[in-house]
């Protein structure tokens, strides 16, 4: 059954800025669909390490922000950044005993502006957030600012191929090929250690980065 483009069209908008009661559902529907892949991400973000400094650009539902709250544990500090007050919103309740500690800050920024400081943190992640982003350049010489010198930037990305057989991306979606992404990071500063394939079917790409000193 062919869905009509009015339907496709919402539901892109929910993904790009979740809002409402139906951008709430989607959150949810978010951190289920993708919870292998910002399980990777954050993973291969801290690399092991505890008590450092980490974030979470576009948490959507928030599922990066639990898993990085674990790995910086105690003695750590998470950063969120989102441009959905909705998802803020929900973050903020769930949330609520890590802010009140001070071991989570929350944010309503794009990524292209992001209100932190130079190179104040060890690690980051975004994820499934680039396909609504209009250029690359400012938005990742952002991510490079707020990284210190050698610390990573992991950016979770569907494969092109892959996504452009789902109807919901004809609409409002970029699907930049990967050549073209990698290519973006390098020129922000940022060196690919890794392109891991995850998720079913291999259908995400993490790029692994490292910020050159």
């Amino acid at each position: 059954m062919r869905i009509p483009d009015g339907l496709l069209t919402r539901l892109a908008v929910q993904l790009g800025r979740p809002h409402g009661v139906a951008g709430r559902a989607v959150g949810r529907m978010l951190n289920r669909g993708n919870r292998a892949v910002i399980t990777a991400a954050v993973a291969a973000a801290t690399d092991g390490a505890g008590g450092g400094a980490f974030a979470d650009i576009g948490f959507g539902g928030g599922a990066g922000l639990a898993l990085l709250l674990e790995r910086a544990g105690r003695e750590g500090r998470v950063v969120g950044v989102e441009i959905a007050r909705t998802m803020l919103d929900a973050a903020r309740s769930r949330f609520r005993a890590d802010i009140a500690a001070g071991r989570l800050e929350l944010h309503e920024a794009p990524m292209d502006a992001l209100p932190l400081p130079d190179d104040s943190l060890d690690a980051l992640i975004s994820t499934n957030t680039i396909y609504f982003i209009e250029d690359l350049a400012p938005a990742f010489g952002q991510l490079v600012r707020v990284v210190r010198p050698s610390g990573r930037v992991v950016l979770g990305v569907g494969d092109p191929v892959a996504m452009a057989k789902m109807p919901v991306t004809r609409h409002r979606f970029r699907l930049r090929p990967m050549a073209e992404v990698i290519a973006a990071l390098d020129e922000a500063g940022l060196s690919l250690l890794e392109d891991r394939r995850v998720g079913n079917r291999d259908a995400f790409h993490l790029l692994i980065c490292r910020r050159r000193a």
